[in-house]
């Protein structure tokens, strides 16, 4: 096999044949699911591992946790057949606000209906049953991947054999919901978003420029920030302003300003309890062996939610990441990470098959 093919496999699309329910009620009609694979899927169809990706990422899981595949790392292409799918709502190939409405022949926009964590699992669990995967020996990802994994042994316990939730909550605080509206804001006072009017050549691009520069400062933590940047300044202009405004800009070349409010809104409805029972209860139910990981410098999702996490799960062992760099460790710190989930593998005894 070729090599560069097999770290850095072409994206593929699936169609799904049938309407799509929503939570909300609505349906949406020809959904495309963009997915990467990496491997071979066994005679048996049970060596998968779902890779589930953050807020802002996209299915090129080899690019942005390169460090964790390879022979004998946690993503073992000669051993897994490693899925990462691009969620709904998104602007990298699923249909999200950027894809055609067929009933309008126009781009979604802001018209895009209202969407969940639940939804985004339930459109992938479509997607694993057309690659004839039979079980998920490990289910991974942080921030917005990390809800998704909490769903997916909710929702799909019969399917998953083990997962890592990463740097999550299981339910989303009042201080991340506060936040991502304050960024949601953001996008709404540029002079070109028009809701319902969507049109490419008028992005309220620099009010997505805004927040992700809230975001970004969320993403890292007091002690990164101050190593990195102390109060240097080139003439007028702190180092950091300039970084967050180059983050800024960069950001609006890769992404669109109504996908970042769908996907956000659809992170503050995240609540592993909604419509369950006792939060506690639902918990306790999940019987999946679990890896819980926690961030010590996230200021997003503070340690003391995953250790909450981690004491309600039964099987659930819980882990630190140390490092410096905030919430974003868990895409910095990579061979840390790296060894956790390996040693994890380990002991469950099927990290090879």
């Amino acid at each position: 096999m070729n090599y560069q093919e097999f770290i850095s496999p072409q994206t593929e699309f699936f169609k799904l044949p049938q309407p799509f329910s929503l939570e909300c009620g609505e349906v949406l009609l020809g959904v495309e699911v963009a997915y990467r694979t990496w491997g071979k899927l066994n005679s048996s169809g049970d060596n998968a591992v779902l890779i589930c990706h953050a807020l802002t990422g996209g299915v090129d899981a080899s690019d942005w946790w390169e460090p964790l595949f390879g022979a004998n790392k946690a993503f073992d292409p000669e051993v897994d057949f490693i899925v990462c799918s691009n969620v709904l709502g998104s602007c990298y190939g699923t249909t999200g606000s950027v894809s055609i409405n067929p009933q309008t022949n126009r781009a979604y926009g802001a018209s895009f209906p209202q969407i969940t964590i639940r939804d985004m699992v339930n459109l992938q669990a479509h997607l694993i049953q057309a690659l004839s995967i039979q079980r998920i020996k490990l289910v991974i990802g942080g921030s917005l991947g990390g809800m998704q994994v909490l769903e997916w042994a909710l929702l799909y316990p019969n399917l998953v054999e083990a997962m890592a939730p990463i740097a999550v909550s299981g339910r989303h605080s009042a201080w991340c919901i506060g936040l991502s509206e304050a960024q949601r804001q953001a996008i709404y006072a540029d002079p070109n978003w028009l809701e319902g009017n969507y049109t490419q050549d008028k992005q309220p691009s620099q009010g997505l420029a805004v927040a992700r520069m809230m975001a970004m400062s969320t993403y890292r933590s007091w002690g990164s920030f101050e190593h990195r940047f102390e109060r240097k300044q080139d003439l007028n202009e702190f180092a950091i302003s300039s970084y967050l405004q180059h983050q800024g800009q960069k950001f609006i070349q890769r992404f669109d300003a109504n996908t970042y409010i769908t996907l956000t809104r659809a992170m503050d409805s995240h609540d592993i309890a909604r419509g369950r029972g006792s939060f506690t209860d639902v918990l306790g139910n999940v019987k999946k062996s679990t890896l819980v990981i926690a961030i010590d410098s996230d200021i997003l999702y503070p340690p003391h939610e995953q250790q909450q996490l981690a004491a309600l799960i039964p099987n659930a062992k819980f882990a630190w990441l140390n490092s410096l760099h905030g919430h974003d460790a868990f895409l910095i710190n990579m061979a840390e990470l790296n060894d956790l989930v390996i040693n994890f593998r380990h002991k469950l005894g099927f990290f090879r098959s």
